[in-house]
């Protein structure tokens, strides 16, 4: 019973910490502090459409580290999936089919437009190097290009 006892107060306290507010910051005097700052929290993607909903069976996480170097374009894709992401270094732009665009910066977080055509140039002069999470769908790709 006593080790029913304590299991049940583990898994209250992680449970806890996990759907804590947005930004606190955690002490225990002993081992300084642990900071969290939330970077994003939305139900739209980058051009203002609502999210689709998430896969209802087999769902699938996957995160990529991409480096685009300086004066490349990514071919016309769209995404499959719901998928975010943050620019670690370089600027880059991301244009849809239809001309709008975003300019971001390092620090910068996306959610990436989902079943619409667009693609993603680096003009500047380092590598652009960001962090996608995509919340996909075993055997579903996580995006598809544009034929020509």
């Amino acid at each position: 019973m006593k080790c029913l006892i304590s299991i049940i107060m583990f898994v209250l306290s992680i449970s806890s910490f996990a759907q804590s507010n947005d930004a606190q910051t955690y002490t225990k005097k002993s081992q300084g502090e642990i900071k969290v700052t939330q970077i994003l929290k939305t139900t739209k993607d980058w051009d203002g459409n609502a999210l689709p909903p998430y896969p209802s069976k087999n769902p699938e996480i996957t995160i990529l580290s991409y480096e685009i170097p300086p004066g490349i374009r990514l071919p016309m894709h769209k995404h499959l999936v719901i998928n975010a992401g943050i620019v670690l270094q370089g600027k880059l732009t991301v244009m849809t089919k239809d001309g709008k665009q975003l300019i971001l910066n390092p620090g910068d977080s996306i959610v990436e437009l989902v079943n619409r055509w667009h693609y993603g140039v680096n003009y500047g002069s380092v590598p652009v190097k960001l962090i996608m999470f995509y919340a996909g769908e075993v055997g579903v790709p996580l995006a598809i290009k544009e034929k020509n």
